[in-house]
């Protein structure tokens, strides 16, 4: 009876340790800015891509972008700013390690970073 107990919470320990392996949060997304060479209407050209670092699907991403501007147009189903935060592929899912990328023309470059995130595992 013990042996079958210690089974039983040995594979719930488990089990828990498992589900939260696969745990993804704002750590998960990662921001890359860096120049293309490029000048749009005289501010220089950043590429920017946001990975989902995580085997989970990540959707409703909202990134810091306070006082966001750009001289290059960034189509809206992209990036779009709301105020000082920015909504990533209109609230659509970046499935686990799937990237997304766009570019912005300004000086300096906008430091963007994650704000909150809606998290899916299968």
């Amino acid at each position: 009876m013990t042996t079958t107990f210690t089974y039983l919470i040995s594979i719930l320990i488990l089990s828990f340790v498992m589900k939260g392996s696969s745990y993804c949060n704002l750590n998960n997304i990662n921001i890359g800015t860096t120049r293309s060479g490029r000048t749009i209407l005289g501010k220089p050209e950043w590429n920017v891509v946001v990975k989902n670092n995580c085997n989970c699907t990540q959707s409703q991403i909202r990134l810091s972008c306070r006082g966001f501007q750009t001289t290059e147009i960034v189509s809206r189903s992209i990036l779009a700013v709301e105020g000082d935060s920015c909504l990533l592929i209109n609230g659509n899912p970046l499935k686990g390690f799937a990237t997304v990328s766009f570019s912005y023309a300004w000086d300096p470059p906008f430091i963007l970073t994650p704000l909150t995130s809606h998290t899916t595992c299968s």
